[in-house]
């Protein structure tokens, strides 16, 4: 995740947390000294049929998924490797009927652990149950306010689900925030959305970009423009909160081109401030899918990330982890942790390379059928691409 508020707006040096993911902190240093976090899609398995849905999930079971033996040696695993965070996620995850338990022992080995849930299933003994367990961080999601969230989500009380979920955890005093896909449907009621955030004191919320997989794949992508339009709206809202003493944190998540238009806006509005953000991104760069980003899915296959899904490194019933991440010869990772030298188009072009890191390879995999050329959903203009210097 990028943390715009702390870009944006400024902070103590200990809060300038710039680009940690779901709530993890990445440590200064090149790639190649970092571990990756990890998301884990612990089942497929979801109570709800949302119209984005990256791995089409369903409220059904599914055969081949990893077993409670299974998923303790993948933790040992990734605990013995050292991986920066786990983000434990599905489907729902808090269907998978070892979900408690997989989790305790994961953090009884010393991971660090973070939990992305669709809230319905997020009661409040579940909520102190995370919170004793050590989760640093809760994303629940969030797709519009009422009906329209209910709407999308394929059932009738989804969205009072996801209200109650967030307010059980703030009241044990586990961290918690809203996750937001800005599709078309969640732009067309973005203001309305962030209404409610103020209204209701929401602590956080990420706006995560829209990748066209899964289910999703049958969703309209976004036009740049209204991308840019959504940006700009979420800015402003930003900067009326800080003048008015309001604290929620703003992240956004799936766009690396999110760092580079937050320093072009920053440029023309506080230079010395868009200087502070550049010095800030260099030294903690928008993790990368396939080399400070990895998954696992349901049934153990190792993907570059959770959106890779056709994409399969090894899986860890075969070998694990850890020696899949470190040994592997696959081309698109191998060019995905080189960059520089892969891109076509204008991201290879951009002279904002090193900021955003080449945009969203998937994404462009998904809509050139290159992973190699330029992100679809990269908003900035021809000029800006070329307006580092």
């Amino acid at each position: 995740m990028i943390n715009l508020t702390h870009l944006y707006l400024g902070g103590s040096p200990q809060d300038d947390n710039s680009c940690d993911h779901d709530g993890a902190r990445i440590p200064p240093g090149g790639n190649a000294e970092r571990k990756p976090e990890v998301i884990w899609n612990l089942t497929r398995r979801c109570n709800l049929r949302c119209a984005h849905c990256y791995s089409d999930s369903e409220p059904r079971g599914y055969a081949g998924e990893l077993n409670f033996r299974e998923c303790k040696t993948v933790v040992d695993d990734l605990a013995r490797f050292g991986v920066r965070n786990v983000s434990l996620s599905g489907g729902e995850p808090l269907t998978h009927p070892d979900f408690f338990a997989i989790a305790r022992y994961a953090s009884e080995r010393g991971l660090p652990l973070t939990l992305s849930t669709n809230g319905m299933l997020l009661r409040r003994a579940a909520a102190y149950s995370l919170r004793a367990i050590g989760f640093s961080y809760v994303g629940i999601t969030l797709d519009g306010i009422g009906e329209a969230h209910d709407t999308f989500r394929g059932h009738h009380g989804a969205f009072e689900g996801a209200v109650t979920a967030l307010r059980n955890c703030q009241r044990v005093g586990q961290k918690v925030g809203f996750h937001l896909t800005l599709t078309s449907h969640t732009m067309d009621h973005l203001s309305e959305i962030l209404d409610f955030i103020e209204v209701e004191n929401i602590p956080s919320v990420c706006f995560e970009h829209f990748v066209f997989c899964g289910r999703g794949a049958g969703v309209q992508l976004v036009d740049p423009f209204w991308v840019r339009a959504a940006m700009d709206l979420i800015l402003e809202r930003m900067k009326s909160w800080h003048r008015r003493g309001i604290k929620t944190e703003v992240f956004t998540k799936g766009q690396p081109a999110d760092a580079a238009y937050l320093f072009l806006r920053l440029r023309e509005e506080n230079p010395r401030r868009a200087e502070e953000a550049l010095e800030l991104l260099k030294e903690n760069p928008v993790p990368r899918p396939g080399d400070t980003i990895a998954a696992i899915d349901s049934g153990g296959r190792v993907q570059p990330d959770q959106f890779w899904q056709t994409q399969c490194l090894g899986n860890v019933r075969e070998k694990p982890f850890s020696q899949i991440w470190t040994e592997s010869q696959d081309d698109l990772l191998l060019g995905l942790r080189h960059l520089g030298s892969s891109l076509r188009g204008r991201c290879a072009e951009c002279d904002h390379l090193e900021v955003c890191g080449g945009g969203l390879r998937v994404r462009a995999a998904q809509f050139h059928n290159d992973p190699w050329g330029p992100d679809p959903e990269c908003y900035l203009t021809s000029e800006e691409v070329l307006s580092h210097n």
